[in-house]
């Protein structure tokens, strides 16, 4: 790596004249530079114009990418080659979801379902459209083992008395042949496992991608965490949604179950007059203000008498769904706010959405299932280094090894989870 007299000329002349903030920017400029070039070529196997026997390609110009460092953004070019691609490694390592993005658009584009939303994503990534077939073949089975890994590590090591789970749905193509002829673009559901260890940690049990949410497809996703060691449940929460009660009941024997608060209040308000939403709303939240177990549960009929004159129906929803409402009520007062909704998982599906509509439709449920599982490894690896714990190890400590076991579910799709202002404000 060396620069020619005129380019140190000109560096001189920069640093002569630069200020100390502008110098360093120049400096760590042509550093930067001058190495991508070294590696660009060593990769072509021959400096430009240069013809030896060891060129394996040719130099096609360049891309300009921004790299931002402590003295600001930086834009580099970078060799583009006739054939094949570069990437310094340098720059390297990308984020693995970046990995998997890049994985998901080349092998959309190799199977042949590109649009010209998928070619601009291409260019927008800096990526060659020519790359070639055995390039993403490589990308994705590295991922694949990792993803596998993940999906299929050890649980055992300790216990998770709250376990959450989630599933929001993607478009993908299900069917055909391998180069994807003949299939057809239908909705995929992403299910996603996660769990509060005993000492507080959240962490990211598992996903799977499924045609629906049937019984039998949560039964086997449950079962498999049951079959990695989860153990130490205490409490399920979810919406109230048939396929994934069944599931539960089946796999998760002397769990106590709790139904979700918010999507409770959607479907209590989906039956009340517009006009009646507000009051039926504030009258509800009241159940879960109440500063005690006892009063929380005596506070459900209070407000079923209530609305009983005007909301007959209402009040027997409220009635019926007493006990689903109310199970957090048997836990530590300081985990309530934690454990009473799904809405703690609202962050890591909206996460999971924002990186899958960029590709829109999946070319196969493989590719749907390595993005969203990039995805949530990256936030699992976030909250086992954060300084803070979902909840303190203190509280958790209260929990009696006898009591029920928490799991917390949603099943509702993301476009669905649109709140009026009265259920924002449950």
């Amino acid at each position: 790596m060396t620069l020619n007299q005129s380019a140190l000329l000109e560096l001189t002349e920069a640093m002569r004249t630069a200020d100390d903030s502008k110098l360093m920017r120049t400096l760590l400029h042509t550093i930067l530079q001058a190495l991508i070039d070294a590696e660009a070529t060593e990769h072509i196997g021959a400096g430009r114009h240069e013809q030896n026997e060891s060129r394996t390609t040719q130099c096609h110009g360049s891309r300009i990418k921004v790299v931002s460092t402590t003295s600001g953004d930086l834009s580099v070019k970078i060799a583009k080659t006739r054939t094949g691609s570069f990437f310094p490694t340098l720059l390297h390592p990308r984020r693995r979801i970046d990995v998997a993005l890049h994985a998901v658009v080349m092998e959309a584009y190799v199977h042949g379902v590109s649009t010209r939303k998928v070619d601009d994503l291409v260019v927008a990534m800096g990526a060659e459209a020519g790359i070639s077939k055995s390039e993403v073949s490589r990308i994705c089975a590295e991922l694949d083992v990792e993803v596998a890994a993940f999906n299929n590590r050890d649980l055992a090591a300790q216990t998770f008395p709250y376990v959450f789970l989630d599933a929001t749905y993607c478009k993908a193509r299900v069917g055909g042949d391998k180069a994807g002829k003949g299939s057809r673009v239908a909705s995929q559901a992403v299910v996603i496992a996660t769990g509060v260890s005993a000492d507080g940690r959240r962490e990211v049990l598992g996903c799977a991608v499924g045609d629906s949410e049937t019984t039998d497809f949560w039964t086997e996703f449950l079962r498999g965490l049951r079959e990695r060691g989860l153990g130490g449940v205490q409490l399920v929460i979810s919406d109230h949604h048939r396929g994934l009660m069944n599931a539960i009941d089946a796999t998760m024997a002397g769990a106590a179950w709790q139904r979700c608060r918010v999507h409770f209040m959607r479907n209590v308000l989906a039956k009340v007059p517009k006009g009646h939403a507000d009051m039926v709303a504030a009258a509800i939240r009241t159940v879960f203000a109440q500063p005690t177990g006892k009063l929380v549960r005596e506070q459900v009929e209070v407000v079923a008498v209530m609305l009983e004159p005007q909301l007959p129906a209402v009040a027997q929803m409220l009635r019926d769904a007493k006990e689903e409402i109310t199970a957090f009520a048997d836990f530590p007062e300081t985990h309530w706010r934690k454990i009473w909704s799904t809405n703690p998982l609202e962050r890591l599906n909206r996460e999971v959405k924002r990186r899958t509509d960029v590709v829109g439709i999946f070319p196969n449920a493989a590719a749907l299932l390595r993005l969203s599982a990039c995805v949530l490894i990256e936030a699992h690896d976030e909250w086992q280094v954060a300084e803070r714990r979902y909840l303190s190890e203190g509280s958790m400590a209260q929990l009696n090894p006898p009591a029920p076991t928490v799991l917390a579910l949603d099943t509702t799709p993301v476009q669905e989870v649109r709140q009026t202002p009265a259920a924002q404000s449950a």
